[in-house]
This record gives C-alpha cells, sequence and structure tokens, in this order.
C-alpha cells in the first residue's frame, strides 16, 4: 500500500454512480494492476486510463548512487538521492505499449531501490504518451523549492521537447502542505514562460 488504499472494483463503481466518464490508475513504477482495472473499468462502462507514477533516475538509470542537487536536505532529490517523480498517462496503444515497455525497463535496467526510467528512456518512448511534472518530489518542484528556477525551467523545456507541448503538463496540488505552496506561484509563472498547460490533481477529495 502506498499512496491509495482504495479497492478497484468499489472505486469503479462509485466512479460509475457519480456519472463520471473516465477514470485513471496510476501504480508507482510499474503497471501490475492495469489488467484487472480495464476489466472493471470497462465493465462499468467507465473509460479506464492507464498510467504509471513513474520514478526518475536524477542521471543515468545505470547510475546506482544518490544524487544531490543541493545540500542533500529534505528540498533536495527523493528517497536521499534516488529519484524524483512524473505521471505518464497513456493516450492510445502505442503509448499503452511504451508504458509497458518503460515499466520492464525501469525494473531490468534502472532499478535502485525502486524501478527508474531515465531522459532516454522517456524520449525513446514517449509516443503516445501525457506525461506530466508530477508531485512534490518531481524534478520541476524540486528545483523549484531549491531556489533554481532556471534549472527548473530547463529540466521542463526538455521534457516539453519529449513529450510535446500538448502533452507535457505542469501539476497543481493542495493538500495544504508546504512543500506544494512553495512552489504554486513559479508551477504558473512557468507555464506561462513555456506555454505549457497546467493540470489540477490531488492525492484525494472528501
Amino acid at each position: 500500500m502506498l499512496d491509495g488504499a482504495a479497492k478497484i472494483t468499489e472505486l469503479v463503481e462509485e466512479v460509475a454512480k457519480q456519472g463520471m466518464p473516465a477514470i485513471a490508475m496510476t501504480d508507482h513504477g510499474n503497471v501490475f494492476g492495469a489488467y484487472e482495472f480495464y476489466k472493471s473499468a470497462k465493465s462499468a462502462n467507465v473509460k479506464p486510463i492507464i498510467g504509471i507514477e513513474a520514478y526518475v533516475a536524477p542521471e543515468s538509470r545505470f547510475d546506482k548512487r544518490r544524487v544531490k542537487w543541493a545540500d542533500g536536505g529534505e528540498d533536495d532529490v527523493s528517497a536521499g538521492g534516488a529519484y524524483t517523480h512524473m505521471t505518464l498517462l497513456a493516450q492510445n496503444n502505442q503509448g499503452l505499449s511504451n508504458l509497458f515497455k518503460l515499466s520492464s525497463l525501469a525494473s531490468l535496467e534502472g532499478f535502485y531501490y525502486k524501478p527508474r526510467v531515465d531522459r532516454e528512456l522517456l524520449s525513446k518512448y514517449s509516443a503516445g504518451l501525457i506525461g506530466t511534472t508530477g508531485c512534490a518530489g518531481g524534478e520541476i518542484q524540486t528545483r523549484l523549492r531549491m531556489g533554481a528556477y532556471e534549472e527548473a525551467k530547463k529540466a521542463a523545456s526538455e521534457m516539453k521537447d519529449i513529450f510535446g507541448a500538448e502533452n507535457y503538463f505542469l501539476e497543481l496540488m493542495d493538500h495544504s502542505i508546504d512543500i506544494e505552496k512553495r512552489v504554486f506561484t513559479d508551477l504558473l509563472r512557468l507555464g506561462k514562460d513555456l506555454n505549457l498547460p497546467w493540470c489540477c490533481k490531488n492525492n484525494r477529495v472528501s
């Protein structure tokens, strides 16, 4: 159990009850729940969107070491320097195939505490995928918290080139926690500077 404790069948039933047309599931680092999720959503006439909350190596996926972008404090790279986060969503069958490929290679080639992808893999298997900056542990948010706006801008620009301007989003989250509040304004600024769209996301609703 990581970020979510919801049972797939019950979650899909509630989504259908509320009249929502689609639902996404983003397992951490893999797609182990995708088949059950797909079957449940289709049986409820809800569109399933399959994704991953990916772990991204701060440098090469083959580098099995911790990396510091600053002083190694709580604002630095997640897990003491092992990875950052980003969200990937499959748009179509090609994207789904690439998602499966990324999930496999993350474990086979990039595993270091978690299964990790890197920029090389994202560039190679980006077709049919939507990418977002992810949660507060994402690279962009991490660099913004460290006060490194230009580095964050450069990283976001690289991801924009990888996924395409239409398929890369800046995630805005508000769980009333400090690490999110501190980057909100800069994420808005980044969207304007790079002409990138925003998406609003929370881990839970009440």
